[in-house]
């Protein structure tokens, strides 16, 4: 499915067919906001810098991603 596949479907009148095709495209940019967050993670931005790139706060970038890293060593965390 292309671009003007996923437009043709999200503006048809079936609304079922609409509302999936919008799931399917929420869980697509979750995952790509997640891939490239922990790259730049792993190049050295900081959350900051990320949270810019993303538009959002600092502390909603964290919140959301920050989990998702590898637990530092001492992190009490990391036993959980």
């Amino acid at each position: 499915m292309d671009l003007g596949d996923v437009t043709a479907t999200a503006t048809q009148a079936e609304p079922r067919e609409g509302l999936r095709t919008a799931l399917a495209l929420r869980r697509l940019a979750e995952r790509l906001e997640a891939l490239h967050v922990r790259a730049a993670r792993d190049q050295g931005l900081s959350w900051a810098d990320i949270a810019a790139e993303l538009q959002v706060t600092r502390q909603t970038v964290h919140k959301k991603h920050g989990r998702a890293e590898r637990p530092r060593r001492g992190d009490s965390d990391a036993l959980l």
